[in-house]
């Protein structure tokens, strides 16, 4: 599997994983991190998803006799999309929710969480054109991120 893809995966998961977290926490005793606080803790929760997700890439590639610079099918790109990236989204979402928001930023976390939410029904209701769409179904939702200032979450 080329490298360019696996980048690009891990960034869409990224993303995903930081965006489909950043709702507040249900749990009012829990304090509110700061905004640095919390880029620094959901970033680290990106890099762990990050290399979970190439690690799984990897293995299909493998079982899947995917060459290093050589593009999984159509049928083959689904089946990531159905079962790594969009499973690995909503795990790690979870761990990001638990995180809480800042408070000051709450209307910007609920527009990444909205445009995660978009993302994440478009790739589940057609995953084969996640990698051969020319839109990036969680590119509104990288955007946001980076403009957050998130240093691993939605980079590509």
């Amino acid at each position: 599997m080329s490298k360019g893809l696996i980048a690009t995966l891990a960034g869409v998961l990224a993303i995903a994983l930081i965006v489909a977290g950043c709702g507040s926490s249900s749990d009012d005793t829990t304090a509110s991190l700061t905004k640095a606080e919390f880029i620094a803790q959901a970033d680290a929760i990106c890099k762990k998803g990050n290399d979970e997700i190439e690690s799984e890439f990897n293995a299909f590639a493998k079982e899947n006799d995917i060459k290093e610079n050589e593009e999984p099918s159509k049928e083959q790109g689904a089946e990531l999309v159905e079962t790594v990236l969009v499973p690995n989204v909503k795990n790690q979402s979870e761990e990001i929710r638990d995180l809480g928001a800042p408070s000051a930023d709450e209307e910007e976390i609920t527009a990444m969480l909205d445009a995660l939410d978009e993302g994440v029904e478009e790739a589940e209701a057609e995953p084969e054109t996640v990698f051969t769409s020319k839109t990036d179904p969680f590119g509104p939702a990288n955007k946001i991120a980076k403009e957050y200032g998130l240093k691993v979450c939605g980079q590509e």
